[in-house]
């Protein structure tokens, strides 16, 4: 009785301690069950590093470029504590090579020498830097062949949802993108060359995204003080302040390509009866257009973005090599445009975003490279991939 009157007297005192301690306990469980994945991983780790190997082999040798700056400064603390002793464990023989400035990654990887695999240790601007020095090499197609590992330790990690289930969880995102590199399961990805007029081109492996949505995109972060309204804050006040919104562009593009046919091709099921007649009934009275110019004026409605959008997507099944062109708004995509193997983009002003990094908007030919790096990839997404394409 003592006790609940002490708790009724003094309740603010108390609500303060009930709300300290329950913090402090969610942060201990958060802490144990990162704890239980590191020693997960580390015991798979270690059946890897266990196996025995031939006196004629050696060690796979990996070169890990390693962005510190990442995630606000932390991923130095992230990649030692959570994917460096799975590497070791394993018996892999790593070269950490840290970068210390924007831009640097590029350089680096003129530099680089053969090695079994590639880590990039770090979020979408280290990834893409990584990938641009390593296309602009004059050997490149000798290196193209190395196996890339990418563990997401940035603060956007737009290419680790084709590659990796991923959770809530940063650690367990992690470790599971190092395993998956010890696991040897590779796919092949296209790969994006834009190219100015003069600039040396730029590598990307999501895309290039243009257009008044990508402008809004980023003045979200002004608005943080909104909470969970300031995505539609940042776009009432840009539809206010620009009104109406017009982006006017050329792109001329070609065709897209059938599969080389010196690649292994992948023999694909064939579909059921019916489907093979509504397809050829569907050819039939709506057959493909061919297009080789279009011009077009985006006048969006009200809280409407539209946006240029070129993108490389993961497709284990695919028959021809192509890019696409969408709109979309802010909710969904508006409508699907054309699908090509190569484009030219005129007149457009402003910024472009390639991968989330911003470059300035220029006249550019972006071109596809089909299946031009081989990334390592988990099994469990694999087979998520192939089922879904079934």
């Amino acid at each position: 009785i003592l006790v609940f009157r002490t708790l009724r007297n003094h309740w603010k005192k108390s609500t303060f301690a009930v709300c300290v301690l329950s913090y402090g306990g969610y942060w201990l469980y958060g802490k144990h069950c990162d704890k239980v994945l590191r020693r997960e991983a580390c015991l798979v780790a270690r059946e890897y590093g266990r196996q025995q190997i031939a006196p004629q082999e050696r060690l796979k040798k990996a070169t890990v470029i390693l962005n510190p700056a990442a995630c606000s400064g932390k991923a130095n603390n992230l990649f030692e504590k959570n994917a460096a002793p799975i590497l070791n464990l394993a018996g892999v023989e790593i070269t950490v090579v840290k970068t210390d400035y924007e831009g640097q990654a590029k350089k680096l990887m003129e530099f680089m020498e053969q090695t079994d695999m590639l880590i990039v240790a770090g979020g979408d601007g280290t990834l893409q830097e990584v990938i641009t020095g390593l296309l602009r090499r004059p050997d490149h197609d000798t290196f193209s062949n190395t196996p890339i590992g990418f563990i997401p330790l940035g603060s956007h990690n737009s290419l680790s949802p084709s590659l990796h289930l991923l959770s809530d969880n940063k650690v367990k995102d992690i470790t599971s993108a190092t395993l998956s590199i010890l696991k040897g399961e590779t796919v092949p990805l296209d790969v994006l060359q834009i190219k100015g007029d003069k600039d040396q081109p730029v590598y990307a492996l999501m895309g290039l995204r243009w257009g008044a949505f990508r402008d809004v995109a980023a003045t979200i972060s002004k608005y943080w003080y909104l909470g969970p309204l300031k995505t539609n804050a940042a776009h009432w006040f840009s539809t206010l302040k620009e009104w109406p919104l017009v982006r006017d562009f050329s792109v001329s593009y070609l065709a897209p390509r059938p599969r080389p046919p010196d690649l292994p091709t992948q023999k694909l099921p064939r579909p059921n009866l019916l489907c093979r007649i509504i397809r050829r009934l569907k050819n039939y009275w709506n057959p493909p257009v061919e297009v080789n110019f279009i011009c077009l004026i985006f006048l969006p409605a009200f809280y409407m973005y539209i946006h240029f959008f070129l993108s490389v997507f993961l497709n284990l099944q695919r028959i021809n090599d192509s890019l696409m062109i969408c709109a979309e708004s802010s909710k969904m995509t508006v409508v699907l445009l054309w699908h090509f193997i190569s484009a030219t983009l005129k007149g457009a002003s402003g910024f472009f975003n390639i991968d989330n990094e911003e470059y300035e908007a220029m006249p550019v030919e972006v071109r596809l490279l089909p299946r031009k790096l081989r990334f390592f990839m988990s099994v469990e997404r694999k087979e998520q991939l192939l089922s879904q394409t079934q």
